[in-house]
């Protein structure tokens, strides 16, 4: 039976997610100024960049250990939903350009829960302009159920969105609302969003005006110019807030969390990736998923952060994701919290 989505925090107790595939992950050969801007924003250009498929045995190595997280998070009691077939190969068009696609191996970048209401939001690549459509019958089943289920308005994606005059710091300019899900971390009332190379200013205002005075979109100007927030800041429970070292010190940590424990994640452990493939940083290695304020899912590599974690009260699943830095996903990134047991609130 259908119900209704329901995720107000990033730590309250898991009932149903969606893990991803690495099925047809790719690398867009069409190099515009979107994946410069956004993927390679520390190349001087996309000229020697790879494109195309990823390399057949970290496919098939990825699928296997997605296949695994999920049963893992099934054998925890969590209902796991898988996206459909999504071929990258196909060549999408708009009026003002072509690309081909990249992957539905981060689900948490293209959808945002917040309560009970789905938001599709206006990502910065071109290549993931209909992402969306490999979990379209799964969030079908939350909208019959009851969830408002909307999208943001189809940003144009222009070239001239892109300023790459200076490449380090946030690349967007704000001509339209654009940004990823995963610029977007929530603590029941108050939902902090980041400004990044993926996430603009219009953005946030966009998303504070259609959630209305029920909630407050802190904006986040100065912590991390690359892209996602949740491998700089993540709550992990009430009071609770994993953060990274290199990036955030207690002058640009926001208000809110400043009376909350800090976990300082200890330096990841360097995991090997692909050169040029749009990799991660090693700090992917703090990108982790609450399964409960209480239960944490950690890739398996990370023995300090581990250590740290259980030393700080949490219980932790480990999950292998060999090559999370090659695909850019950690097991926050490669999950979508779509039900949990949790509450609109003041967390702080």
């Amino acid at each position: 039976m259908a119900i209704l989505a329901n995720s107000h925090t990033e730590w309250g107790t898991l009932r149903e997610v969606v893990v991803g595939t690495a099925k047809y992950a790719q690398i867009p050969q069409h190099k515009g100024h979107d994946i410069h801007c956004v993927d390679y924003a520390d190349s001087d250009s996309t000229d020697s960049l790879p494109g195309g498929s990823y390399p057949s045995d970290i496919i098939a190595q990825t699928i296997i250990d997605l296949d695994r997280f999920a049963v893992q998070l099934t054998q925890a009691g969590i209902k796991v939903h898988r996206p459909g077939a999504f071929d990258t190969s196909k060549t999408i068009t708009t009026p003002d350009w072509t690309t081909d696609q990249y992957y539905f191996y981060c689900p948490r970048d293209s959808v945002l829960i917040v309560g009970n209401t789905i938001i599709e939001t206006p990502m910065a690549l071109r290549s993931r302009y209909f992402e969306t459509h490999a979990i379209r019958n799964i969030l079908d089943g939350y909208s019959q159920a009851g969830s408002p289920h909307i999208s943001a308005p189809k940003p144009r994606l222009l070239d001239d969105l892109y300023d790459r005059t200076d490449l380090s710091v946030p690349t967007l300019n704000n001509h339209e609302p654009c940004f990823d899900a995963a610029n977007v971390i929530r603590c029941g009332r108050d939902i902090f969003y980041l400004v990044s190379n993926s996430g603009n200013h219009r953005g946030a205002q966009w998303l504070q005006t259609v959630l209305g005075s029920d909630y407050k979109v802190h904006v986040m100007d100065d912590i991390y110019a690359y892209v996602h927030v949740d491998t700089s800041i993540l709550p992990l429970a009430p009071g609770k807030v994993l953060l990274n070292p290199d990036r955030v010190t207690e002058q640009n940590l926001p208000d809110y969390f400043k009376s909350w424990d800090k976990i300082w994640a200890p330096e990841p452990v360097i995991t090997p990736c692909l050169d040029n493939w749009a990799p991660g940083s090693p700090w992917i290695g703090m990108n982790i998923l609450s399964l409960s304020p209480t239960l944490v899912a950690v890739e398996s590599r990370q023995k300090p952060l581990i250590n740290i974690l259980e030393k700080s009260g949490f219980d932790v699943m480990e999950v292998d994701l060999t090559h999370c830095r090659t695909l850019s996903g950690g097991p926050h990134c490669v999950t979508l919290d779509t039900v949990r047991s949790d509450e609109y609130g003041d967390y702080s």
